[in-house]
């Protein structure tokens, strides 16, 4: 089973008077939808658009992985294990909440700011938190996040290329830049997929693309 959900169907967030403007797949915050609560271990997958000195100030976070990827910009990171790190396009930011942790994001540059951020239920609760950077992820070796299950693909495309999907139990798939077609839907930057217990899915290329691909085990937890 495929379900595309469309950007224009994300809920609308953040504060635009304040230069944050933020589009949720899942039921977040006022906009409660409890048919769309999560996928598997996904909690939330938010598009970030921060205009020049805007940002998040210090919040907290508790049992939440933050994966964060940037496709525009740079974002400061800041948090209160006194880490204080700027992420650029093609870094994967991976911030363990654990026991509980804050933290700051803000876009400190001259340009707007575009990130997707990615929020997984752990496996067990409690925990030291942790954080890591890495720079320049490559498309062939997926990113674990062993605390969730789950396994993050990138696809970085080219107009005719076809790229296989993992075999799994649930993929959730979001097109952070181009156009891709998947079982015979277009998807263009902000659509995403949730699939289902397909065998051999897979993207073909119909511009210049950039895809986030989560691969995840066990029940769906709602689709």
């Amino acid at each position: 089973m495929i379900r595309i959900q469309s950007g224009g169907e994300r809920y609308p967030g953040g504060d635009p008077d304040a230069g944050i403007d933020t589009r949720h797949a899942f039921s977040f915050g006022r906009f409660y939808d409890p048919d769309n609560l999560r996928f598997g271990a996904l909690l939330a997958c938010n598009e970030e658009r921060l205009a020049p000195g805007a940002g998040f100030d210090e919040h907290p976070h508790s049992h939440t992985e933050i994966v964060t990827w940037v496709v525009e910009g740079e974002l400061t990171h800041r948090d209160s294990t006194g880490r204080a790190t700027l992420v650029r396009p093609g870094d994967l930011q991976h911030l363990s909440a654990a026991a509980g942790v804050r933290h700051v994001e803000r876009n400190d540059g001259p340009e707007p700011l575009v990130f997707v951020q990615m929020w997984l239920a752990p496996l067990e609760p409690g925990g030291e938190p942790s954080y890591a950077v890495v720079r320049g992820i490559a498309d062939a070796t997926p990113y674990a996040v062993p605390a969730s299950g789950a396994l993050l693909h990138v696809r970085r495309l080219q107009p005719g290329d076809l790229a296989a999907l993992p075999d799994a139990d649930l993929l959730y798939v979001h097109v952070a830049r181009g156009t891709v077609r998947l079982a015979g839907e277009e998807l263009s930057a902000g659509d995403a997929a949730r699939v289902t217990g397909e065998t051999g899915p897979a993207l073909l290329a119909t511009g210049d693309a950039e895809v986030l691909v989560w691969e995840m085990r066990g029940a769906s937890g709602g689709v």
